[in-house]
């Protein structure tokens, strides 16, 4: 099958710092165990499954917040992920007398610190994200009394602000398009509103490079934790912007040979928190496959999780 590698893939900068964070804390004798997550440290189970064989504890759970989250943590460090995290669970974690790591990306502290500045001007903050994300989270904690959170036309029509002073910006990982097409609805709707795009770069590159490049592919397949929204928008870059079919998997496991029937051309790339190894594994698989040979249907993952942290940079 011919395999279109789309470029870059796999981890960005962010995540390489925040697992770098992790694993030197695990070997820092310093550091006060036991090690926690507040949640995953990046949205991929399969890294997370790797920490928690070097000891590290993720805490996690579906609709709850990261201050609620905080409340299972009595002892040791807390790392706070690269998604960023409210100064409320900040001072929190501080006050319970944990010892605190933050690795946030700074993309992510970049876009908290244009929004603080601009409420401290007296600014209402209209922010186009995802509600219930750790991203998001983090953002509402800076104030969640002035930072308004959209994701669809139909929020933005039931905005009643009487401030003139608006700016908007948005979560890092979305689509620059849905992004764009958003903020023109609340330009629309708030004329004298300011527009700060704050999609990181890593995630640009990667949703440009799959608008091209997928174009020449029959199917795209996106490498990536279900949770990764930076992954789901791949796909969704590739059905919208390239007009190619797009499918998920998290690994090689998940991949279901039907949906390679009659396709000759394949794209693969992957979200920004998928292991390497993972993305190589289903690239090499696409490669040797031919629908007539059974002997190339064989989608069993062999990745080892042990060696998954030793392929950071």
């Amino acid at each position: 099958m011919n395999v279109i590698k789309i470029t870059p893939r796999g981890y960005c900068h962010g995540v390489v710092t925040a697992l770098n964070m992790v694993t030197e804390a695990v070997s820092d004798a310093s550091v006060p165990k036991p090690i926690h997550i507040l949640g995953m440290i990046v949205h991929n189970q399969n890294l997370t499954e790797a920490l928690e064989a070097e000891g590290v504890v993720t805490v996690d759970g579906a609709g709850k917040t990261r201050l609620e989250l905080l409340d299972e943590i009595t002892s040791g460090t807390v790392i706070f992920t690269a998604h960023g995290i409210s100064p409320l669970v900040y001072q929190k974690a501080k006050e319970k007398g944990l010892h605190c790591i933050d690795a946030s990306c700074k993309d992510v502290i970049k876009t908290h610190n244009v929004i603080a500045s601009y409420i401290d001007q007296g600014f209402d903050v209209i922010y186009i994200g995802k509600k219930g994300h750790p991203e998001t989270e983090g953002c509402l904690g800076i104030n969640e009394h002035k930072i308004h959170v959209v994701s669809h036309q139909e929020e933005i029509d039931r905005l009643n602000l009487d401030n003139t002073d608006i700016v908007i910006t948005n979560q890092t990982t979305l689509s620059s398009w849905d992004v764009g097409e958003l903020a023109k609805v609340i330009g629309a709707k708030y004329p004298t509103a300011t527009f700060i795009k704050e999609i990181c770069n890593a995630t640009l590159i990667r949703q440009e490079a799959v608008a091209k490049l997928a174009k020449a592919a029959d199917l795209t397949v996106v490498v990536g934790d279900p949770k990764s929204n930076n992954t789901k928008r791949l796909v969704q870059i590739s059905e919208e912007i390239a007009m190619t079919p797009g499918i998920r998997i998290g690994d090689l496991s998940e991949l279901d040979l039907g949906w390679l029937s009659g396709v000759e051309t394949v794209a693969v790339t992957s979200g920004a928190s998928t292991p390497t190894l993972i993305t190589k594994e289903v690239i090499d698989f696409l490669e040797r496959y031919d629908p007539l040979d059974a002997s190339t249907h064989d989608t069993t993952s062999k990745i080892n999780p042990n060696k998954i942290l030793m392929r950071r940079r």
